[in-house]
């Protein structure tokens, strides 16, 4: 049964280490029918017009492990403000199952590739990825750290994303 009496937020990036909200309670996650890709064009907070980088995105097809916040109804306007002027409209907004590392399925909210936008990068292969990660940098910090710092804090969820463990062996 799907839990309806609050409200949850799905990260997979980096809202899993900067969330950025107030949230009552956070735990690991699964969420099936979208996997995570780097896929999106960033050219401010990760990259430039010039010299992009690539954050990560949902898109179709698969699973994806990542860590659910749990929002207090008070706060929740605030916070879905928050996250709608954060993830802009390069994402569509949705609500999608996701079971709870404590077995319960709850309703949350999920921020899914928007592929009609300009900055949709498309299914790139490793190595597009890697060349872009490894070049670009922005007004919050280097591609490379966000890349890793997903991976670092995934792992210390216990989640191993075999393909961003390979992106960070071969960021290193």
């Amino acid at each position: 049964m799907v839990q309806t009496s609050t409200f949850w937020v799905f990260g997979y990036g980096s809202l899993i280490w900067r969330p950025g909200f107030e949230y009552v309670s956070s735990q690991s996650a699964y969420l099936c029918g979208y996997h995570r890709s780097l896929c999106i064009y960033s050219h401010n907070y990760r990259g430039t017009p010039e010299q992009p980088g690539l954050v990560f995105g949902l898109v179709p097809g698969g699973c994806c492990e990542g860590r659910a916040f749990q929002v207090d109804e008070e706060v929740w306007p605030d916070v879905l403000a928050y996250l709608h002027d954060r993830e802009t409209d390069v994402y569509h907004a949705l609500h999608n199952g996701v079971r709870l590392a404590d077995g319960n399925m709850v309703n949350a909210l999920i921020f899914v590739a928007n592929e009609d936008h300009e900055h949709f990068a498309g299914r790139l292969d490793v190595e597009a990825q890697l060349k872009l990660v490894r070049a670009a940098s922005g007004c919050i910090g280097s591609n490379r750290d966000y890349v890793v710092n997903t991976v670092e804090h995934l792992r210390k969820l216990g989640i191993d994303d075999s393909y961003l463990s390979r992106l960070e062996k071969d960021l290193a």
